[in-house]
């Protein structure tokens, strides 16, 4: 199976600050994050914190639908102790953290400086071929119709309730981050209603005896971690749930595993015991089903079964 092979390379750009508190705001009511403290993390607030926590990997993943990402950048004061929390998650997503001291009481500057950063990589970087801008402020209309005079798509993910009517018109595509979340959700879901088939549990076999030391976070796909069979499957569903698809719900195969590839650049099937990549996604037939046309082979989703 070739590898990545895709000329389109996305930006993403994160006000940080925006989307943490307007999910936390969706969550528990306008003006909660002001009247809660919960920039301070304080105890109090730990429980509120933690249903409004924003998933960033699920953000990039969705981005990486578009094509190779290229560049990451979150802008916040990484100071504030609920920011901070964050750390983890960023760090593990190679994504580029810039400090922005508020200037005010309440105003930080990220949409300044965000949007001068983001010209000045299109400028430098004429491969980029896709701009996503994760906020909401109407302060990014201006750097979204800009974008488009210079020949990029826009992509912008955001908050409902916290996003701008005026900045989603903006751009050539727009998402709101419950979507975005609800597919990490729904790979979980689904892979954890199937039972990996004997095929799947003696390849995977295989290759946890190898691995026998390693963590319970090992099978969950992530980057960073070697990809045990559950994880697999994930990445697997993920993947089908972010590439193209036709109006039947079928999605080439070569592009299935070069979208696993960019959620996950570890994954490889022989790695797992198997010869090739379809040889693989049939082990997983309780997910999904594969169909072959020729050379093509085809890959959707399996409808849930009814009970």
């Amino acid at each position: 199976m070739a590898e990545l092979t895709d000329t389109d390379r996305v930006a993403v750009y994160i006000d940080f600050d925006n989307i943490v508190i307007s999910r936390y705001d969706q969550l528990h009511g306008d003006g909660a994050w002001r009247k809660d403290k919960a920039r301070d993390a304080k105890p109090a607030t730990a429980d509120k914190l933690a249903a409004a926590r924003v998933d960033v990997s699920a953000v990039l993943d969705y981005a990486s639908s578009f094509g190779t990402v290229a560049v990451t950048r979150a802008y916040a004061d990484w100071s504030v102790p609920a920011n901070a929390a964050y750390r983890a998650q960023l760090v593990d997503r190679a994504i580029d953290l810039t400090q922005l001291f508020p200037v005010s009481g309440t105003k930080n500057g990220a949409d300044i400086r965000l949007s001068v950063d983001v010209l000045e990589d299109l400028f430098r970087l004429p491969d980029i071929t896709h701009v996503v801008i994760v906020a909401g402020d109407s302060d990014y209309i201006a750097l979204a119709q800009r974008c488009k005079r210079l020949g990029r798509v826009v992509v912008g993910i955001g908050v409902a309730g916290g996003t701008s009517r005026a900045l989603i018109s903006a751009c050539d595509e727009f998402e709101y981050y419950d979507e975005v979340a609800r597919e990490e959700e729904q790979a979980e879901a689904q892979v954890a209603s199937e039972l990996p088939t004997e095929t799947v549990a003696k390849a995977d076999a295989g290759t946890a005896s190898k691995k026998s030391g390693a963590s319970e976070a090992a099978a969950s796909g992530d980057a960073g971690q070697p990809i045990g069979g559950p994880g697999a499957s994930k990445l697997l569903i993920k993947a089908l749930g972010l590439v193209a698809k036709d109006s039947d719900g079928w999605s080439a195969a070569s592009a299935v595993k070069n979208q696993m590839k960019r959620l996950n650049p570890q994954f490889a099937e022989k790695s797992l015991g198997f010869e090739s990549f379809i040889e693989f996604v049939k082990s997983r037939s309780g997910q999904v089903e594969v169909r072959e046309d020729g050379q093509q082979r085809w890959l959707r989703p399996r409808a849930p079964k009814t009970k």
